[in-house]
Parts: C-alpha cells; structure tokens; sequence
C-alpha cells in the first residue's frame, strides 16, 4: 500500500513538473514571439525570423506564432513555406479568419489562383470577418490572373458596392479600382478604364505603378498629352526605379509616333 501510494505521489509530483516546464516554454516562447513582433514592425524580417524560430523549438503549438512565421516567410518571398506555416495555424485554430486570408495571399504569390480563391470565398461568406473588402479584392486579382475577367469584376463591383454603403475607404478601395481598370483595358473599354484609374490616383497621388497604368489608359483612349503627363509623374514619384525607366521610354515613344500637327 505504501509504495502504490509512493508511486501515485510520485506521478503526480511528475505530473505538476511537466506541467510547470510547459507553462515556462510558452511564456519564454511568448516572449520571442513578442520581440518579433517589434522586429516586424522595423521591417527587420531576418531578425524576426530568428526570433521566431527560437520561439518555435519552444512551444511550436501556437497558431499565432505560425502565422507570424508565415507572414515573415511570405515577405522574404518564400511564399511555400508560407504556405506551410498558415495550414499550421489553421490546423490549430480552425477559424483564425486571419491566418485564412494570409494563406490566400500566399496562394496568390505563389501563382495558384484557383486555391487563393478558395480560401476568400470561405471568407467573404464568413459574416463574422470584420473586412469583407479584402477577400473580395483578393477574389478580383485572383480571376484577372486567370484570364476569367467577368468574374474577376464582379468582385471587384462587389466590393466597391461595400464602399458605396458607407464603408470607409481603405487600401482595398484603391485596389479595386485598379483592379477594375485592368479589366476594362483587357477587355478593351479605354474610356472605362481611364474613369476607374482617374479615381484611383485621386485617392492615391503617390503610388506610381496607378500611373503608369493609367498612361496606359489614357494611350489606348488616344488621349496622348494625357499619358505622357501619367508616365511622367511615374518618372517624378520613383526616378531610379525600373517602372520609372519603362514609362519615359513610353512617353519618349508616344512624343516621336504622335506630334502634333
């Protein structure tokens, strides 16, 4: 009796120590991950990702720790082992809605539309997620890669419809515009196109890539003074750029094939 009593004492004593070392490796695996935290926010991914390791040989059954070590993956443009590190969290925490849309966009870098598109339906059909926007932009680049321009602005629509219904304009507001304005100039509608991208540069005055597209725009609406202005505010927001390069070739072009008369 004495030593099966011993014996249970003995467990149990094992028991709360292995308890006790568990809690101790989440809380120092916490930390790491804390400190990472701040690393990202510098834009420091190297770092970050150091820290993040060490937290992972810690206490690797953390979803949000996996989900930072695929966002960091994803920013040194290694979106498989993003890819990884999301289907991690989710397998630990089914409904981290952010997670979800991370493995997305990874899907998206990755070039494998047809399971980015997966992962934002869920979402945009969950009434819960707190931006609706996003995965409904996220929809619209999808289907444009994949050539599927009607569906690709339907979501497009559908999310600047949010907008329309007093939603405050965000990132993806700019986007979608965008993301409409190659539609229309993939499918031919110039003058749509111009529309949609002149909105987008209002809301946007120093994202350059916006104009260089709509010097696009504005060269396939035969709108020529226009585009060359478009292309030469590439040159003046990003001038040691290669975008920057590519639009004072476009605008040198469209001076030499279209002088006035």
């Amino acid at each position: 009796m004495k030593r099966a009593c011993c014996s249970f004492l003995l467990l149990i004593f094992l028991l709360a120590a292995c308890a006790t070392d568990l809690k101790m490796q989440k809380r120092k695996a916490e930390d790491k991950r804390n400190i990472a935290g701040a690393y990202i926010g510098q834009k420091n991914y190297t770092e970050a990702l150091r820290e993040l390791l060490d937290a992972e040989k810690l206490y690797a059954d953390d979803p949000f720790l996996q989900n930072d070590l695929g966002f960091v993956y994803m920013e040194k443009e290694k979106p498989d082992l993003a890819i990884q590190h999301f289907k991690k969290a989710l397998a630990l925490k089914s409904d981290y809605s952010p997670a979800k849309n991370n493995l997305g966009v990874a899907y998206i870098k990755n070039e494998q539309w047809d399971e980015a598109i997966t992962c934002f339906k869920e979402l945009s059909e969950n009434l819960l997620y707190t931006t609706p926007q996003n995965p409904l932009v996220n929809m619209g680049l999808a289907y444009y890669h994949k050539k599927d321009f009607a569906q690709s602005e339907k979501y497009y629509r559908r999310a600047l419809g949010l907008y329309d219904d007093g939603l405050n304009k965000d990132v993806a507001y700019i986007n979608a515009l965008h993301g409409l304005g190659l539609n229309c100039m993939a499918t031919g509608r110039s003058r749509e196109a111009v529309a949609m991208l002149e909105k987008a540069v209002q809301f946007a005055p120093r994202i350059a890539e916006l104009f260089f597209d709509l010097g696009r725009a504005y060269t396939m609406a035969q709108e020529y003074p226009k585009a060359v202005k478009a292309y030469n505010k590439v040159v003046e927001l990003i001038p040691d750029r290669f975008l920057a390069r590519e639009a004072a070739r476009a605008a040198e072009e469209i001076k030499r094939t279209h002088k006035p008369k």
